[in-house]
């Protein structure tokens, strides 16, 4: 056993452990729980605020507009979205890159928002939500009150 690691008893040993990769089934297990490039544990999005709304845009390309499912509870807005394998079980798949199942994502939203004109589209695998901005919390002006004059200022 000249050569041969201490923790092996033979060759054989060696080689098997050199070629295994003793952090695959970590990268594996935080790939499941965080997400890759390859299979997203969330849906991608881009969220801003235009004038009058917050605009959240979610990449969901491949899925069917019928299995995307919006709910709002005490302001979260949870989004639920499902992509089928379009083929069925008797094929042999060769390469195997796209993610299907369920997808979820859940965004809390400010007091500002009236959730209760919440609207969405979906276009070209894109789900984009509007949720308008509260009359209470656009900007308005105030009167004051100053010697007997009135004066407007902006809000």
């Amino acid at each position: 056993m000249v050569g041969a690691l201490p923790w092996t008893n033979t060759l054989e040993e060696a080689d098997m452990l050199m070629r295994t990769d003793p952090f695959r089934d970590f990268d594996r297990l935080t790939g499941a729980m965080f997400g890759s490039a390859a299979r997203p544990s969330a849906l991608p999005m881009d969220a801003y605020r235009d004038n009058s709304s917050f605009v959240v845009q979610m990449e969901i390309p491949g899925v069917d507009p019928e299995s995307i499912d919006l709910t709002v509870e005490q302001n979260v807005l949870t989004v639920h979205a499902e992509r089928k394998p379009v083929h069925d079980g008797d094929v042999e798949r060769v390469v195997a890159e796209r993610v299907y199942g369920v997808f979820s994502r859940q965004l809390f939203l400010g007091d500002t928002l009236d959730t209760d004109k919440l609207s969405a589209s979906y276009d070209a695998g894109v789900l984009t939500i509007r949720i308008p901005v509260a009359e209470q919390a656009k900007p308005r002006k105030i009167s004051i009150d100053t010697n007997g004059s009135v004066r407007q200022i902006a809000g």
